[in-house]
């Protein structure tokens, strides 16, 4: 295979990030790794344990091709570096998008960091997430990792069978702690590579993992160990050890740690030059020519017809090898560690430097003298919040669109701006990240800005505009403004690039709030809806229902638990806990996360789902405080709850206002009685309909409902009007109709906002959509008509099977008979399907 060598200098490439708080201890691990753990991850909405118990028995994926040709390469003799590698920016460091780097090789994929939105636009920008084996986290924070749990899932689906998390010990906890929502995972293997460990080698790099300690931390090395409660310079208490009875240490949670990593690409060898070769004799084209090329690719002089031949003749210079380095630091309080570390102060000359650094770090004249000690040929990437640049295009592309229908219910999409600050000025070649930005490292070291996603507002309504009938169906209205439901996430499983998954915020009035469900990716979806606006939004949400424990429902809730917090100090509002409803196994979670992590239980003012069912008792005087308080605090006069037909602890819940109206949400569900009977003549119902008519099956499999399923419901309760949510990601930007459409029924978008007022409107938006999306709709209809073939088709084999099995056996040919009944059973299921 032709190879593309390029003689370059020794490359060096840098990630640096500060927080604004850090404390540091230094750790003597002794290396370990997990052993083959199995953590079955239940993807939330769409499976239950009946569900992982029959996805057991299936046969194992088949492996995937990249996995063949890496042991393919192992077997090789001549192994040696990639041809082609590039650095690409993923989330620029924006408040809605946090730090990350996807780094491609034709080996090998690694991503470091995995904040919230990670997963949705690696999907969104066709990063393949399946080939990823290695994740690099600099600090265990939840700006980091937020999307972690959800990525494992994916690579386990996507037949992954292994990845290794490396960076901060408390990975190993935190792996354990997401077993909490998550279960076993059987079909992949993860290992926790901590920064003790040795280097570790792959096909494309050779990594190093270098700890860097906060100066707080310093002041304690080879003196005792801190107070279990230190101050941070936010005001939070947070801890190294907590010690209980007995003095036994329960609590790692350990902020002042950052880890580097420093990678060195394979040196690569030159590429034979096939013309000069021609003009110097050799043999080419021939089978002699092969020995003669291995040799002078490996540096030697070969002598051929009597004629010495010199390497440099036929082939280009080999390439050393790139180097780079990654380093975390949240703080100022990291700069001079960071500047003093030996092994950040490399001797050879680095093509890149990724700074995941604020402004704040930026601007110390200690980092920007450490910045100029790289050579002047050093190129210099800048993560953080003072980008400019738009992620998620798709999401605005469908807004953008969907606002030509109704202005009001889909409002233009925001980016929020944090610009007040001013940039620090650097005496170096600096650039600010964007999405998709690339810094190619081979086969030539430059920047490649053609992937950065373009997000051209007119372009969007032009091709809204071509769509058949499109303006025509185009409506003018308006209606009363509280209550309002904004849907930040109306899909199912996984995030995507136009369907976050599940999320709804109700704004009770204009000064407080209750959001329903908190899917990934929820604070991200608040960003893109309220711009600047964003910490007025998180100051008014004051209660949180958490459905049930399914990781598409709840792992957005730490991200938007930290960004209030941040929302309430930049306001200047005094802090205060929300109200958190949910299952209590919950608790299991975030206590995990507070001892191992990072401190959250101040956070929470907890409220068992379970209490707020007709009929329970509160036994507790603390849970009866808290429900006494949340209902005051957003003028309820009842906030009941009442389990359904999903998984364990899956419950819906009831919003009943003082001034009359009755907000129902369904979370996941089956088609269930106590949910009819709890919100009998509900002013809204939002209930899911995960799956489209036809497949009542897989519904009963998945424990979800369908479209009609979901309006029947809304119907037998005599709700005054229906909203659909959470729709398969098979329906990315609208589901199917059924016939039991009528005008108490809507379909819900992201971003979408409505009011009660709405209500009239929202069933003549129904024409305009269609049209917007005819050649989706169409092609999901061909679909649906090719399955419901396939299905009469088996119909009619069952039936003909049943037919000429008895004859057989009257023939006294010992034909084997299958029991009638569940066969006759099963006719007649498909039947009423069809």
């Amino acid at each position: 295979m032709t190879k593309v060598s390029l003689p370059c200098k020794s490359i060096a490439w840098l990630f640096v990030r500060h927080t604004s708080t850090g404390r540091l201890q230094s750790f003597a691990c002794s290396e370990h790794r997990f052993p083959r753990t199995i953590f079955p991850f239940l993807r939330t909405m769409s499976t239950n344990t009946t569900d992982n118990q029959n996805r057991g028995s299936k046969k194992p994926k088949e492996t995937l091709r990249h996995v063949k040709s890496r042991e393919q390469r192992k077997r090789g003799v001549d192994v040696h570096g990639p041809a082609t590698v590039y650095a690409q920016v993923v989330g620029a460091g924006s408040r809605d998008n946090g730090a990350s780097l996807y780094v491609f090789s034709e080996f090998n994929r690694y991503l470091f960091n995995c904040g919230e939105g990670t997963q949705r636009l690696m999907q969104e920008h066709k990063l393949k997430a399946a080939r990823l084996d290695n994740i690099f986290l600099t600090r265990m924070s939840w700006e980091n990792v937020g999307g972690l749990s959800g990525m494992i899932l994916t690579l386990k689906d996507t037949g992954v069978p292994e990845v290794v998390l490396s960076g901060p010990p408390q990975l190993e906890k935190y792996v354990n702690a997401i077993r909490v929502f998550s279960g076993p995972l059987e079909e992949i293997k993860l290992a926790v590579r901590p920064y003790t460990e040795k280097q570790y080698t792959d096909d494309t790099m050779t990594v190093s993992q270098i700890p860097i300690f906060g100066e707080s931390m310093q002041r304690y090395q080879g003196h005792q160990c801190p107070s279990s409660r230190m101050l941070s310079s936010k005001g939070h208490h947070f801890s190294h050890f907590i010690f209980i009875s007995g003095g036994k240490a329960r609590a790692t949670r350990d902020p002042s740690l950052v880890v580097a990593f420093v990678c060195k690409l394979h040196p690569k060898k030159g590429n034979f030059l096939v013309a000069q070769a021609k003009n110097l004799g050799l043999p080419v084209g021939t089978a002699a020519i092969g020995p003669l090329i291995a040799a002078l690719k490996d540096g030697k002089s070969v002598t051929y017809e009597g004629r010495e031949i010199h390497p440099e003749e036929v082939c280009t210079p080999t390439d050393p090898g790139p180097a780079f380095i990654v380093v975390e630091c949240p703080s100022e309080e990291f700069v001079q560690p960071i500047c003093i570390h030996q092994q950040l102060r490399t001797e050879d000359p680095a093509a890149l430097v990724v700074h995941m650094s604020p402004e704040s770090v930026l601007k110390t004249d200690e980092y920007k003298q450490w910045m100029e000690r790289f050579p002047s040929t050093t190129e210099h990437l800048i993560l953080n919040e003072q980008v400019c640049t738009v992620h998620n295009v798709r999401s605005h592309k469908i807004q953008t669109q969907l606002n030509l229908i109704h202005p009001e219910i889909f409002p233009e999409l925001h980016s929020v701006h944090l610009l007040k600050e001013t940039q620090a000025a650097l005496h170096v070649p600096s650039v600010r990240a964007e999405c998709l930005l690339k810094f190619q490292l081979r086969p030539k070291i430059e920047w490649q800005r053609d992937a950065i996603p373009s997000c051209d507002t007119e372009e969007f309504v032009k091709e809204a505009a071509e769509a058949p009938n499109f303006l025509q169906e185009v409506e003018e209205w308006r209606a009363e403004k509280y209550p309002e439901v904004v849907f930040l996430g109306t899909g199912s499983a996984l995030p995507m690039k136009i369907r976050n998954v599940s999320g709804n915020l109700v704004n009770i009035s204009a000064t407080q709030s209750v959001l329903l469900d908190c899917g990934e990716g929820t604070f991200g979806q608040l960003c893109r809806h309220y711009g600047d606006s964003v910490d007025e939004t998180l100051a008014k949400i004051s209660t949180v229902f958490i459905s049930h424990m399914h990781a598409d429902h709840h792992t957005g809730l730490l991200s938007l638990l930290f960004q209030r917090e941040r929302a309430l100090a930049t306001l200047g509002k005094a802090f205060s806990p929300i109200y958190l409803i949910g299952p209590v196994q919950m608790m299991t979670w975030l206590n995990q996360y507070h001892d191992h992590c990072e401190e959250i239980l101040s956070h929470v003012n907890i409220v068992p789902s379970k209490v707020l069912c007709e009929g329970a008792e509160v036994s507790k005087f603390k849970t009866k405080a808290f429900i006494q308080a949340l209902l005051k605090k957003s003028d309820l006069a009842k906030f009941q709850t009442c389990p359904v037909r999903h998984c364990k602890n899956a419950f819906a819940c009831s919003i009943t206002h003082q001034s009359g109206w009755q907000l129902v949400f369904s979370g996941d569900t089956m088609p269930c009685d106590a949910l009819v009977h709890m919100g009998k003549n509900a002013t809204l119902l939002i209930h899911e309909a995960t799956l489209e008519d036809g497949l009542e099956d897989e519904a009963v499999e998945k424990r979800h409902s369908t479209t009609s399923q979901a309006i029947g419901i809304g119907m037998k309760m005599n709700a005054e009007f229906i909203m659909l949510n959470h729709f398969s990601q098979r329906y990315a930007k609208i589901p199917l109709f059924s016939e039991d459409f009528n005008d108490r029924v809507g379909i819900s978008f992201d971003h979408m906002r409505i009011r009660f007022g709405d209500f009239r409107i929202l069933p003549r938006l129904i024409p305009p959509l269609k049209a917007l999306f005819a050649e989706e709709i169409g092609e999901m209809e061909e679909r649906r008509g090719r399955r419901e073939l396939k299905q009469m088709k088996g119909v009619i084999a069952e039936s003909n099977e049943e037919q000429r099995i008895p004859n057989e056996g009257e023939t006294g040919k010992g034909a084997k008979r299958e029991p009638e009944e569940p066969t006759q059973d099963v006719g007649r299921k498909r039947l009423k399907t069809n």
